[in-house]
């Protein structure tokens, strides 16, 4: 049995990614939903923000920025796997009713660490993402835009693919 290292290491698209992020939650925390999409949008980042994705509650659709993730993989490819399992992993659990920030982000190093250990790449995100993103801060409330409707989304195909089943 491959370890979840050497999953994440050879995950080709965020599909395969989030699969590994729903297996790591049904181990560690017992529990997991089904039915999410995952939307991606242009909603750039700057010296006072950058915002890696978000769950609007309620919803069954995560919505991530296309900016980080354009900037690590032309920038620093090696961090891409890592860095989109922290990002999909915390809004994943969002998903699953944990709206509370400190308290997702300490379910986030949990599962992290229970699962890749102390020194592997997710867990070092979980801890403090600022050190690999040095100019990343979380945004306030305030920031967002009062019309996310109008977002311009890019469905990503075969999200949540162990969810669906086809009946013939």
């Amino acid at each position: 049995m491959k370890s979840y290292a050497l999953k994440l290491d050879e995950a080709k698209t965020l599909s395969d990614i989030f699969e590994i992020v729903k297996e790591v939650v049904r181990k560690v925390m017992k529990t997991g939903r089904a039915g999410l999409t995952l939307g991606l949008a242009e909603m750039g980042g700057g010296k006072n923000y950058w915002i890696g994705a978000f769950y609007p509650v309620g919803s069954t659709t995560i919505i991530m920025n296309k900016t980080p993730l354009r900037r690590i993989a032309e920038t620093d490819p090696n961090l891409f796997n890592a860095y989109a399992f922290h990002v999909l992993l915390h809004e994943y659990i969002h998903s699953l009713g944990y709206i509370d920030e400190k308290k997702t982000r300490n379910f986030v190093y949990w599962v992290s660490h229970e699962i890749f250990g102390e020194d592997h790449l997710v867990t070092r995100m979980a801890d403090d993402i600022s050190k690999f993103f040095p100019n990343l801060t979380y945004p306030t409330r305030s920031y967002f835009p009062g019309n996310l409707e109008n977002l311009e989304l890019e469905m990503v195909e075969d999200f949540d693919r162990s969810s669906i089943n086809y009946i013939m």
